[in-house]
């Protein structure tokens, strides 16, 4: 049995997992949550570093993106939490140097493209600094099909992006955006419509 198997049947990694999946506060800093995420970074340096561009890197990238579809395309390097609560469908194409803290579950429509050094934030923390030491938590980013989240956006916890989008270059995006437009800046705001019918 590998460790990572041998971690999958700890009760008590199984609730910090379920209470991060929920949005409720859960302990990061578990030995079972470290171990777990320990795991996940030997994934990360078979997939960029190790097995670049062999079968063997394609093969990791399943395994770290067991909930995505086969033919995502993640270009190294690339950084994620947790891999499994990352849910890309067909055609997905993330390139160079993206950041996914994926506790809360990342959600991409298909065909969509990530440009390089996007992050993608699902985790926050309490304000207060007393409970910011006691816990954190996660809520889900969803971005819809045939998006373009352009070079070196960011995109907060709890943000849904609508399908066939533009998310300008260097962007934050703290709020829903809607369907066929494009948005830009800091805070991220919508500038035009696009693919309406002619």
């Amino acid at each position: 049995m590998t460790r990572k198997e041998e971690l999958q049947q700890s009760p008590a990694l199984q609730d910090e997992l379920r209470r991060m999946a929920s949005g409720q506060p859960y302990d990061a800093h578990t030995p079972e949550m470290r171990a777990w995420r320990a795991e996940v970074k030997l994934l990360l340096k078979r997939i960029n570093v190790t097995d670049y561009q062999t079968p063997a890197m394609f093969e990791a990238i399943r395994e770290l993106l067991p909930n995505s579809a086969d033919d995502v395309y993640v270009e190294p390097p690339f950084y994620c939490d947790y891999g499994n609560q990352i849910y890309a469908e067909e055609g997905v194409y993330i390139n160079f140097g993206c950041i996914v803290l994926d506790g809360g579950g990342v959600y991409i429509g298909r065909k969509t493209l990530i440009a390089p050094g996007v992050h993608i934030y699902t985790a926050e923390h309490p304000t207060d600094a007393d409970l910011r030491d006691q816990y954190e938590m996660c809520r889900p980013v969803r971005i819809g099909e045939r998006c373009w989240i352009g070079g070196d956006v960011t995109i907060c916890p709890g943000v849904t992006i609508g399908d066939r989008t533009v998310i300008g270059a260097g962007s934050v995006v703290t709020h829903d955006i809607p369907s066929d437009c494009v948005a830009v800046g800091n805070p991220c705001h919508i500038v035009k419509k696009v693919n309406m019918p002619k």
